[in-house]
């Protein structure tokens, strides 16, 4: 520290009042004068900020000391909290400084009045705050990157099974950083400069729904009862056990809307475990139909109706879970079994207008392995086929997609005008036996497609073919009785009929001459699934049906077809 130093004024021969007087002001003015050069810009001793001293000093060399010190405070991180969770800020990348100068102004004595002049003389400084620069827009981004790291997602409580054990979640109260909020605790604790204390956030608290309380309630009252034992049921006279640790792996608890836990029962999954799927497979069948067959113009019961028997995934839900709270002899109840009607009885057939034959086809076909299977699992799907008045029946929904899994092989059928290899091959045999089944029974045709070229053995214009996902056939029952489909097979035909009632009682088919006919031409293919195919002109024809009634025709209706060539292929 500088000293301070005493202006002593000159005295002259005055009056001793005079004297006494001047010399009085002359004091006074002295000692303004030394505290105005005293003060100067110089900081009053005992002067800190933040414990550095610079009482003394004058703003120059304050400002030097305070950028030396304080820059060093200034670098540290400053500890936060979040909830539970504690982090870490960076001031610098927080936006967070010192205002070194304007600290120095706030401690200067800068006042020129005599009694702040005069006061310098008599007072000491004290600890002074420094000023604090916050960058708001850094200290958002800055907390935003903290908020990702210690923000906290609320956890409802719960229940789970491993097997047949009980497990608990712990409910977790969720926290998130209210940002703006923080940006005032974030620059007081920068200017306190504690870096030992983590200063807490301000947040936005969410409460669990499901809470420690609920879960503990869910475990007494369920969870360990329903996994204390095997449960035995009973269904049809068929008694089985069902393990706890079976009932376990299909049991969870969820909350509701006022966050009370609930078990829910996973009835597919447990219905195929082993002990549950192996004594109801054993007890379930389905219901068959009576079998029909035609006998000259009438239809006959050929074989009786089975009635079924299944279980279904409500009934055995409705079974187990009341026994999951109970003990001993108690955790026993039976499984409801439901009687499956067939459609068709030999009682109601007569009844459902299934008297008659209302048409039969036949198509032949050159024997093949892959015919034989693809037009055997066909008729399989569509035999016993029951059409109700005004229902639609599809072929691609009943025999459904021509798939290894679902019984078909590789076969020839036509794709972009040539003969190729394709699963279900052989399949549109099928489908003209059925459309020209429908086409003589006089049943309404919704939806058919020819093949592109003609094939010999087919009917030219009255044939089918199908194709899964683009092309079907479809047909509506506008008899006014149900039809029921009777489809057989051998290695080398496909027979279908309807059964039913008749609406007309005849038709017949009459086809025109070929008419806008195009000569084939010839390729050479080296393709490795290349099939060989011989030349065939296309045309175009008109096919009529005609309806008769008591011995006289009804109505017309025309189907118009047209045909590519086909082309002859050499294969190389």
């Amino acid at each position: 520290m500088r000293p301070r130093t005493t202006l002593v004024p000159r005295i002259t021969s005055l009056p001793p009042v005079a004297l006494a007087g001047g010399a009085l002001a002359v004091g006074a003015g002295g000692l303004y004068l030394a505290g105005l050069l005293l003060a100067g810009g110089q900081i009053d001793s005992g002067t800190t900020v933040r414990g550095v001293d610079i009482g003394g000093l004058s703003r120059t060399e304050a400002v030097r000391k305070l950028e030396r010190e304080l820059s060093v405070a200034g670098a540290r991180e400053l500890p936060v909290k979040v909830g539970d969770r504690t982090g870490r800020v960076d001031p610098e990348r927080a936006g967070l400084s010192y205002d070194v100068e304007e600290t120095v102004d706030r401690a200067a004595r800068t006042g020129a009045d005599p009694v702040s002049v005069f006061g310098g003389f008599f007072r000491s400084g004290g600890d002074i705050e420094p000023v604090v620069n916050l960058d708001e827009d850094e200290a958002r981004s800055a907390l935003g990157r903290l908020a990702k790291g210690l923000d906290q997602k609320v956890r409802d409580g719960g229940v789970a099974f491993d097997g047949g054990r009980v497990k608990t979640v712990t409910p977790r109260t969720g926290y998130a950083l209210d940002v703006n909020a923080a940006l005032r605790p974030l620059r007081d604790s920068f200017l306190r400069g504690d870096t030992r204390t983590a200063t807490p956030l301000p947040t936005r608290e969410t409460r669990p729904r499901v809470t420690a309380g609920e879960v503990e309630r869910a475990v007494r009252t369920f969870a360990e009862p329903a996994v204390s034992g095997p449960v035995t049921l009973t269904a049809a006279g068929r008694r089985f056990t069902v393990g706890q640790e079976a009932l376990g792996e299909h049991l969870t608890m969820r909350p509701d809307g006022s966050g009370e836990l609930r078990p829910k029962l996973d009835v597919k999954g447990l219905r195929a475990e082993s002990s549950v799927a192996g004594p109801l497979d054993d007890i379930t069948t389905t219901a068959e139909n009576a079998k029909l067959r035609p006998e000259g113009d009438k239809a006959v019961v050929a074989e009786d109706a089975t009635v079924g028997r299944s279980v279904t995934d409500k009934a055995l839900g409705k079974a187990v879970l009341p026994l999951l709270t109970a003990s001993g002899a108690a955790r026993s109840g039976e499984v409801e079994v439901r009687e499956t009607r067939p459609e068709v009885t030999r009682e109601n057939a007569a009844e459902l207008g299934l008297t008659e034959k209302m048409s039969s086809f036949t198509v032949h076909f050159e024997p093949a392995e892959y015919r034989t299977k693809n037009i055997g699992r066909a008729v399989e799907l569509i035999n016993g086929s029951v059409v109700r008045p005004d229902e639609t029946w599809s072929f691609n929904r009943t025999v459904g997609e021509r798939t290894e899994a679902n019984g078909f092989m590789d076969g020839i059928i036509i794709l972009d005008d040539k003969f190729t290899k394709a699963s279900g091959g052989g399949v549109s045999s099928v489908a003209t036996t059925v459309y020209n089944a429908l086409f003589f029974a006089g049943l309404k045709p919704v939806e058919h497609g020819a093949h592109s070229f003609y094939i010999e053995r087919y009917p030219e214009g009255r044939e089918a073919t199908v194709a899964w996902g683009s092309l079907d056939l479809r047909f509506a029952n506008d008899s006014g009785k149900a039809v029921y489909i009777q489809a057989e097979s051998t290695d080398t035909s496909v027979t279908v009929s309807f059964l039913g009632t008749r609406k007309y009682d005849e038709i017949k088919s009459v086809t025109g001459p070929r008419t806008e006919v195009k000569k084939p031409a010839k390729k050479v293919s080296d393709d490795k699934e290349c099939v060989p195919q011989t030349p065939l002109e296309g045309f175009d024809v008109t096919v009529e049906r005609v309806f008769y009634n008591d011995g006289r025709e009804v109505k017309r209706e025309p189907y118009r077809t047209h045909y590519t060539p086909r082309d002859e292929i050499v294969c190389e």
